[in-house]
């Protein structure tokens, strides 16, 4: 059809095929019309939320109390946080503390995640008093605690299930139902429609951060939940004192006005991608580049190399790292992230911990294990090198260019005055790349061992076999081999 063209005025207009007019404007517009356009566009902050300050640099470490001592309670978990306190983390979030449901309960002890009463506190793991104790202790030696709450379902036996069988979600036959597709056949959904459910997740909720001193929660299958609860638990809360929620989802929405941060769990996934070999250094480059496009800067995203789900589902350390694990995890702690320290992670874990079941972490493997040491070393870089902190405090990851990329997965984060150059080569041959500008140059110190680095632009860079360099204008100290000059 012949594409007809009206010129009217000060606008032209061009005559489409079925029918309709498209209008090109002219360069020139009223002023009263340009202001107005102005203000329609000018960029609008969703994010709502404050983060509490002790969140900056915090690190997280997570507690499966029947797991973490041979006692498995609160009192012995207790005795256990000075040296926590050593390793330099500072947030403790405890696995659910509630006690767990007996009616088609798995394995002998039942899943923590298999709720029966968000009230009380489980007699496997000591009293209401114990608990309040730890958490005054914790709070003594400088920690916040938050509890993992699990909002979604409840075990099959929690009194909601005869006092309210209208709580819960139901099924074809009408019977209460477990979260679909999953094979989590000892608990039930809670209906999440019904005010009444909200009410009394939301009550118990305040109850442990009035009258215990919780500093927050991390939320399990949070996305399974609607965010609009827990954007209003997060302002109810806040009434009471500042709090962290970390939230098992990865949504960015979620970050508006109810968590300060959720998992990151495509970064995980790649992680063990490229440290099997799998996928090479560029498989992360699609986390990064939405990272950086798509979430808000306030976002902090839960770069975790392992949790209580990863270990017992997934693999071990070793399985799923092998010789990639030192360098993986200091991209863990020094990337744009938030770190987290599984329980046993620093004593060099090596098996899968049984979930449904009691079997204590053997502390003894940490003798003469380096990694313990390496993650304190890590907690204390990150606390000397603003760049690095989390969310908004901390600076964006710069791509560094070099001839290797697939081989040499390179970056510079810097942020007044404060500059560290990270180098990680995740395959089993040693990489010697040249740098294609002068992103990276500059004077620095190596990591751990404190030596002088120089980097001029264009200079050629050697990273070892599964290995890593990590530099820093204003770092702590530890061990890796010397730049080439």
């Amino acid at each position: 059809m012949t594409i007809a063209r009206i010129i009217t005025g000060m606008a032209a207009f061009t005559l489409i095929a079925d029918g309709a007019y498209a209008m090109n404007h002219s360069a020139t517009e009223p002023a009263a019309s340009a202001s107005a356009s102005a203000s329609t566009w000018e960029p609008r902050n969703k994010v709502t939320l404050t983060h509490p300050g002790w969140s900056r640099d915090a690190v997280l470490y997570q507690i499966n109390t029947r797991q973490f001592t041979p006692e498995g309670t609160f009192k012995a978990a207790q005795a256990q946080l000075p040296r926590i306190k050593a390793l330099g983390v500072d947030i403790l979030w405890l696995m659910p503390i509630h006690p767990i449901g007996e009616k088609n309960r798995k394995g002998t002890l039942g899943s923590p995640y298999s709720v029966r009463d968000y009230y009380a506190v489980n007699p496997e793991f000591g009293t209401e008093a114990d608990f309040k104790a730890f958490v005054d202790a914790a709070h003594a030696q400088g920690f916040k605690v938050i509890l993992d709450l699990v909002a979604n379902h409840t075990a099959w036996d929690n009194a909601l299930a005869t006092k309210h069988p209208g709580w819960y979600e139901r099924s074809w036959n009408g019977t209460p139902r477990p979260t679909p597709w999953w094979d989590w056949s000892d608990i039930i959904d809670l209906d999440w429609s019904k005010p009444g459910v909200r009410e009394h997740v939301g009550g118990a909720m305040e109850k442990w951060v009035r009258d215990f001193g919780v500093d927050g929660y991390r939320a399990d299958v949070a996305g399974y939940v609607p965010l609009d609860f827990w954007e209003t638990m997060r302002t109810r809360l806040e009434a009471i004192r500042p709090i962290f929620m970390l939230g098992e989802m990865q949504q960015t929405a979620s970050h508006f006005a109810a968590f300060d941060a959720t998992y990151a769990w495509d970064w995980h996934n790649a992680s063990k991608r490229v440290a099997k070999g799998e996928a090479d250094a560029t498989a992360f480059y699609g986390y990064y580049a939405e990272n950086e496009s798509l979430w808000p800067r306030e976002a902090m995203r839960l770069t975790y190399i392992e949790n209580h789900d990863s270990n017992a589902w997934e693999g071990t350390l070793a399985e799923n790292y092998g010789p990639n694990l030192a360098a993986m995890t200091v991209l863990s702690f020094t990337g744009e992230g938030l770190p987290l320290v599984h329980n046993g992670m620093e004593a060099c874990n090596q098996k899968r911990l049984e979930f449904f079941e009691k079997d204590p972490i053997d502390w003894k493997q940490g003798e003469g294990c380096d990694y313990g040491a390496l993650l304190k070393d890590l907690i204390a870089f990150r606390k000397a090198n603003p760049a690095l902190a989390n969310g908004q405090w901390g600076a964006r990851m710069i791509k560094v260019e070099t001839d290797k990329a697939a081989q040499l997965f390179a970056w510079v984060r810097q942020k007044d005055g404060n500059k560290v150059v990270a180098l990680f080569n995740f395959t089993g041959a040693t990489v010697t790349a040249k740098l294609a500008d002068g992103l990276a140059a500059g004077s620095y110190k190596e990591f751990r061992t404190g030596a002088d680095v120089a980097i001029r632009p264009g200079d050629t860079v050697t990273v070892p076999a599964n290995g890593y360099r990590l530099l820093s204008t204003d770092g702590a100290r530890g061990a890796s081999p010397i730049m080439d000059k």
